[in-house]
């Protein structure tokens, strides 16, 4: 007798399994030259930094005494405040009976030394956003630093960039290693204002390179705009029912939307953020011969602070909104 589909079912094996092993997409990382890499740090859970001020000048008159002034001083904090990891382990008999198990094991190790470092990206985030006063233009020199779009349905435009260039000039942030971190909705919504149906030159090769990528590729904006050398990132901290006002004092409301921040980060003195790494991302193995299984995980600790407020700007924006 023949041979069949029909009376040979236990030779079919319907349900097959592919080596290739789809992984999760990730959004970039930020480059970890956005903050103060604090090196001085190495025990203790508080770190104090000292702070110092102007010094007051004065008119100086023949035969009279000086005024002898002291400088403002004082003190920022960094604290170790987060610890965090992943732990799993794999059975013995998994690793009999399973099949690709160790590329599933170092997929696990992957994912969960990705996990910590977004989310250390998105503390830090956070942590820049928290550190003005909320519902405040927490002004430098009369000009604020924390104001919502002015663009159409809070859009990001750019009139804000050039009020916020304006904010870093008044409080003497250093021109070079200006950078904004935007919600890729802001990206979108300065795309939508030079589409090809824009009078645009077409033999410019900003404009050909704005046709071709868009406004951002690979995170970054294509071009720097106003002083500004622009990122975008998914992690951006959320802002809910604030009242702000826009740069210039109108519109003040209630706003809800995404903190896009703004900050100079030339070098040390000027970053306002700053972090500590206690411990790194590491993975640690163990053996639990008890229940015939090998145990891992991974940890990380550290802390994250802000150390000055004058080279901080946030701009809330529709987290929807494109035009």
């Amino acid at each position: 007798m023949a041979q069949t589909t029909g009376n040979t079912t236990a030779f079919i094996e319907a349900q097959q399994y592919s080596d290739f092993i789809l992984m999760n997409l990730h959004d970039g990382l930020l480059p970890t030259t956005f903050y103060r890499n604090v090196s001085d740090f190495g025990s203790g859970t508080v770190l104090d930094i000292k702070t110092v001020g102007s010094a007051t000048i004065q008119e100086i008159t023949e035969n009279e005494d000086l005024t002898y002034n002291p400088i403002d001083s004082g003190t920022v904090q960094l604290q170790i405040t987060d610890y965090i990891g992943d732990a799993w382990y794999i059975t013995d008999l998994l690793r009999q009976d399973g099949s690709q198990v160790e590329a599933l094991h170092s997929a696990r190790a992957a994912e969960a030394t990705r996990a910590i470092q977004e989310n250390f990206e998105t503390r830090f985030l956070a942590t820049m956003n928290a550190g003005q006063t909320a519902a405040d233009a927490n002004e430098i020199n009369g000009f604020s630093h924390r104001f919502k779009a002015a663009g159409t349905n809070l859009t990001l435009s750019e009139a804000d960039l050039i009020d916020m260039r304006l904010s870093f000039d008044k409080a003497n942030v250093p021109q070079g290693g200006r950078i904004g971190i935007v919600d890729p909705v802001s990206a979108a919504a300065f795309s939508k204002r030079a589409q090809l149906t824009a009078n645009l030159d077409a033999a410019s090769a900003t404009t050909q390179q704005l046709v071709k990528d868009g406004f951002h590729k690979e995170h970054q904006f294509v071009t720097e705009m106003y002083g500004f050398s622009l990122w975008t990132s998914n992690r951006l901290p959320d802002v809910s029912g604030e009242t702000l006002a826009e740069a210039n004092g109108d519109n003040s409301g209630s706003t809800s939307g995404k903190a896009n921040l703004f900050m100079c980060v030339l070098d040390d003195q000027c970053k306002p953020g700053m972090i500590a790494w206690r411990q790194p991302p590491k993975v640690e193995t163990g053996r639990d011969r008890s229940k015939k299984r090998d145990e891992f995980d991974t940890t990380a600790r550290w802390g994250v602070g802000v150390q000055r407020l004058d080279s901080l700007g946030v701009i809330v924006t529709s987290a929807t909104a494109t035009a």
